[in-house]
């Protein structure tokens, strides 16, 4: 089993950035990492996602070029730097492991169907 905490979450202004962890624990496994976000009244969607490897990304087109998405499996860590935040960007924002062979450390996907494990999220509201 393996379990993910997301953290960084918190109230901001429009314009301004937040950078979200999440850190996983238990077994160890090959993943390929993403985070989705669900707004209030809204079906829940994917923002971006990284490769186990840290060689393949993809982003959302709502957050690209705002957001970005990086790894540190020494540390168990994955994060998302948000900049530029607007309104729209409020929501919880989950992350999810995807566990994947050893051939595929480049595998990416943005179907939240793929992915096994999930965070309980963190509030981000961006908020003038």
């Amino acid at each position: 089993q393996v379990q993910l905490v997301e953290s960084g979450g918190g109230l901001v202004q429009p314009g301004d950035s937040l950078r979200l962890s999440c850190a996983a624990s238990g077994r160890t496994i090959t993943v390929d990492t993403g985070w989705f976000r669900q707004a209030p009244g809204k079906e829940r969607e994917f923002v971006a996602t990284i490769s186990w490897s840290g060689g393949t990304t993809l982003y959302a087109d709502s957050v690209k070029g705002r957001f970005t998405i990086s790894r540190d499996n020494a540390k168990n860590t994955v994060y998302l730097q948000m900049n530029t935040l607007k309104p729209e960007d409020t929501a919880v924002y989950y992350c999810a492991a995807d566990e994947v062979p050893s051939d595929k450390l480049d595998y990416v996907t943005r179907w939240s169907a793929e992915y096994d494990y999930w965070g309980q999220g963190t509030q981000v509201t961006v908020s003038s």
